[in-house]
């Protein structure tokens, strides 16, 4: 599906533009995912450290995720990409390993 911008100048495909998966968990004490697109599984690694299992595989491990979680100050960024998972850590201000009450992720890049 191909789509013209609010000024009419510019043309993207739908496609490349949307979310392949996300997910939203509650990240403390026994976690669960409260909602989510294309995750089969979250997994509590280690304190501050969560891993996403995506249904459907990326292409290749060069996509995007932009994570965040409930924390008042947090550093999240992401690590161990693969075609199925991907694995996020959360941080405090001192970059010190948080969990946190909610940790959502979003994931933008092209399906297998």
């Amino acid at each position: 599906i191909t789509i013209t911008s609010e000024g009419g100048a510019v043309t993207m495909q739908l496609q490349q533009g949307v979310a392949k998966a996300w997910g939203q968990l509650s990240a403390t004490g026994t976690i669960s995912l409260n909602d989510s697109f294309n995750n089969s599984a979250a997994t509590d690694v280690g304190t501050g450290i969560f891993e996403f299992n995506f249904t459907n595989a990326m292409s290749n491990d060069d996509f995007c995720i932009q994570a965040n979680g409930s924390s008042q100050i947090q550093i999240t960024s992401s690590t161990n990409l693969s075609t199925s998972t991907c694995r996020v850590l959360n941080r405090d201000q001192s970059n010190s390993a948080e969990d946190t009450t909610i940790l959502s992720n979003s994931v933008k890049g092209d399906l297998a």
